[in-house]
């Protein structure tokens, strides 16, 4: 790898709470430009309301300090209630290997809004895979994963691969790069999250064997989402953890395969 990165990132806020964020690893080009502005423009169009408060950081990044990844293989299920995406949802985090208290936990959380004041937090929950214990140090502000993109090559073949199962939208390509991220980290078991946007009612569930897409978690119009990271508490180095997701640039550099929505498995 060549040449040094930059790391351009958005957070916007409404009357003090997190309304929207973005960002993006990119080679210096005028294409740092035309992202800003579109993430400009996000912020005050947004599902949620207009921002009052929109905050622009641009970054340098040292290649050397560049961890090169790939992306998860997506498979995407298809139900008809967000009761079923909840059960389904339970059975795959099960599958990865989260035990039911944490599963529970994890999801009353997110319904009830994670953050002290009932809101949804800005980053995400860390979650003992076991117990169901919260452990992440800020509960209002969680864990805000960052530094992270796709080629921007790969980044065009991949938004080709998702149009044909007609899922090529932002939502879709920006939380497949995070949970690429957050899933490379040996102490994540899995990943759930379902979206803050009242319109936006997929999610999923992430871990190393794959980002599992489920149409419906959430019922239309809720505002209350984010993320829950379950993980392994055995030797668990957390403040090593929480630099990585925070801080560690991670670029993909491989895709992963794209398979079409499924019906929900009975």
């Amino acid at each position: 790898m060549s040449g040094n990165l930059l790391n351009i990132r958005m957070h916007a806020t409404a009357k003090g709470q997190h309304l929207s964020g973005a960002e993006r690893l990119l080679e210096e080009s005028p294409l740092v430009e035309k992202e800003l502005v579109g993430m400009l423009q996000r912020a005050l169009t947004h599902p949620r309301g207009r921002a009052d408060c929109i905050s622009l950081k641009v970054e340098e990044v040292v290649p050397e300090q560049v961890v090169s990844g790939r992306l998860l293989n997506l498979t995407g299920f298809r139900v008809e209630r967000w009761q079923e995406g909840r059960d389904l949802a339970e059975r795959l985090l099960a599958e990865a290997g989260v035990a039911a208290p944490a599963v529970a936990g994890a999801m009353a959380a997110l319904t009830a809004g994670a953050a002290p004041d009932g809101n949804s937090m800005r980053g995400a929950m860390l979650v003992d895979a076991c117990t169901g214990e919260r452990m992440e140090p800020d509960r209002a502000r969680g864990i805000r994963v960052s530094r992270m993109d796709i080629r921007s090559s790969q980044r065009a073949e991949l938004r080709r691969r998702l149009a044909g199962s007609g899922l090529d939208r932002p939502q879709v390509v920006e939380a497949l790069i995070l949970a690429s991220k957050v899933s490379a980290a040996a102490e994540v078991v899995a990943e759930l999250c379902w979206s803050d946007d009242p319109d936006y009612l997929a999610g999923y569930v992430a871990s190393a064997s794959g980002y599992q897409r489920i149409s419906q978690l959430k019922p239309a119009g809720e505002e209350r989402g984010g993320r829950a990271f379950f993980i392994r508490p055995a030797g668990l180095d957390l403040a090593g953890l929480v630099d990585y997701l925070q801080n560690t640039p991670y670029l993909i550099e491989q895709l992963g395969s794209i398979s079409d929505m499924l019906p929900w498995p009975e």
